[in-house]
């Protein structure tokens, strides 16, 4: 005699953000309040975004409604209209990108919508070149050490560093 096993329905899009808050990221994941913060802030203002362009509330909102072209126009109006930086908005993305790839675990029928919006890249920012200070600069910097241990041992570990070329 075999088993027939019944289809389960495949998770709500309210569900799934539930639980990917409230056991992968904390529970399994166990990442830090702040990165959970970080994450639902990023997440709430994705909901917002996608009220208004799909014209359906988050509580009727599918997976499949995440399409690359709406988390493009998403983190489009991040840097346009919010006057977010590049490093921002990535990091807006990285949220979406967890959830998706938490949610694609989960819900099997929604794994090609889950698929094309994963493709959505992160966008190259020019990263600020590091200053220097120069010689005299540095000098005014070393001036003379104090008469106590402390600035001595500072103004030896400065000279040092100096020296050497190291970067602090």
């Amino acid at each position: 005699m075999s088993r027939l096993s019944t289809p389960r329905a495949p998770p709500s899009f309210a569900a799934l953000v539930q639980s990917f808050f409230t056991e992968h990221l904390t529970q399994q994941r166990a990442m830090s309040p702040r990165t959970v913060a970080t994450y639902r802030d990023g997440f709430v203002l994705f909901l917002d975004f996608a009220t208004v362009q799909l014209h359906r509330q988050p509580t009727t909102m599918r997976l499949q409604d995440i399409t690359p072209a709406l988390i493009l126009a998403f983190l489009d109006h991040l840097e346009r209209d919010r006057g977010n930086a590049v490093r921002t908005r990535n990091a807006r993305l990285a949220a979406l990108r967890a959830f998706l790839k938490f949610a694609g675990h989960r819900d099997v029928e929604a794994l090609h919508v889950v698929e094309q919006a994963l493709g959505v890249p992160m966008k190259r920012f020019e990263r600020p070149m590091l200053g220097f200070l120069s010689r005299e600069e540095m000098l005014a910097i070393i001036g003379k050490p104090g008469p106590n241990w402390t600035t001595q041992r500072d103004h030896l570990l400065l000279h040092m560093l100096y020296n050497t070329g190291a970067r602090v």
